[in-house]
């Protein structure tokens, strides 16, 4: 019965291989067309004065010809310059800057899908950067492939210290699970910071995006996208395509974010989601009960040495792989002590998330979505 755990967590060990053997099947698109179509940018922020200047010079500079795309900036309820900033802004032809007709991030998109010239649109989030083929590149991989949703790739900025890095790792992680879980047509979370779908697509799926929570506007629709299996979801893999943003400046608002993306788990539907949340949670919790045992009883912590190398595993390719992909090899140095840390940071943020407290998608610069 003590070596029970190690048998009770091998779901874990499966699930998290067959994400990494997924990711072995990523190809990276090559843009072969000039594409045409109209795309619009929608960015919903408050309280980004500090970010949205260089959000608008990337946009500026996109080689897309600049009749052929939009900035749409919606304004939720700033109490700071953010409106004023990206109404004064000259360097982009085509840039609308209004105001959210409501209240919350997601009533924000709304407003700006709707606003809308054309049917293409692309999410981004107001600290984020990207490269002068963003949207060239997104543009190209839907007039090639014309799926329903595109999933793109967000890294966090580069920064020092063992807080940023642990962040980065986690982030590479989601994005390894994102990747491999979307390139088989199973996505289980996306983020909004890089998001492409038409505008049809979104009206038809965008009912039910859970207004009484905060977070979520991404995955949420994500999963109402998914649950039609003639709807194509897809990967977008591209040096060309990547969304930087940056990481929680500080310990508290790091846990406060995690604790709104844990808050809405409660919320999803989809199958697979649920599994892979249900596994992982099962898996980090027999880690923390195991090691708290062993303080008592010595074979309790060969049990949890047992668990914490099968969960290692295949946390480690698939890091490795993630890291590799995005030129971050350095960060698995801080795998270990991330490994041996990050089980009770998850039951911390996951008792944080149950009481109740008054959240905001905009409270921190961190990245949204996920």
């Amino acid at each position: 019965m003590h070596w029970l755990p190690v048998i009770l967590i091998l779901p874990y060990f499966c699930l998290l291989l067959r994400i990494y053997r997924n990711l072995l099947k990523i190809k990276s698109f090559k843009s072969g067309s000039d594409p045409k179509i109209f795309v619009s940018v929608v960015v919903a922020c408050r309280n980004e004065e500090k970010y949205l200047p260089s959000l608008l010079n990337d946009i500026s500079v996109q080689d897309y010809h600049p009749d052929l795309f939009e900035l749409i900036i919606i304004d939720d309820n700033s109490s700071d310059r953010t409106f004023n900033l990206a109404s004064e802004f000259k360097g982009i032809k085509n840039i609308k800057v209004i105001k959210n007709d409501g209240k919350g991030k997601k009533h924000a998109i709304r407003t700006g899908v709707n606003s809308s010239a054309d049917d293409f649109i692309i999410l981004t989030d107001a600290d984020c950067r990207m490269g002068k083929a963003w949207i060239k590149t997104i543009a190209s991989f839907f007039d090639d492939k014309k799926p329903e949703l595109i999933i793109g790739q967000v890294i966090l900025l580069s920064k020092t210290g063992f807080l940023n890095r642990f962040q980065e790792l986690e982030f590479l992680s989601l994005q390894g699970v994102t990747a491999g879980t979307a390139v088989t047509g199973n996505p289980v979370m996306c983020n909004g910071a890089n998001l492409a779908f038409t505008k049809g697509t979104y009206h038809k799926y965008s009912d039910n995006l859970h207004d009484e929570l905060v977070s979520g506007d991404d995955v949420f629709l994500l999963h109402s996208i998914k649950r039609d299996p003639e709807n194509k979801i897809m990967w977008l893999e591209s040096q060309k395509a990547i969304v930087s943003s940056v990481a929680s400046e500080n310990l508290c608002s790091f846990l406060r974010q995690r604790a709104r993306w844990i808050s809405k788990a409660g919320a999803y539907n989809d199958r697979s989601t649920q599994v892979l949340a249900i596994v992982t949670f099962v898996t980090i919790l027999f880690q923390v009960i195991l090691l708290i045992a062993g303080l008592f009883n010595p074979i309790f912590l060969v049990i949890f040495l047992a668990v914490f190398l099968l969960k290692s595993v295949p946390d480690f390719l698939i890091l490795q792989n993630s890291t590799s992909r995005y030129g971050k090899r350095d960060l698995m140095k801080w795998f270990l002590p991330s490994q041996l840390i990050y089980p009770f940071y998850v039951i911390f943020v996951v008792l944080w998330s149950v009481f109740p407290a008054k959240r905001d998608d905009f409270n921190s610069p961190s990245p949204k979505g996920i």
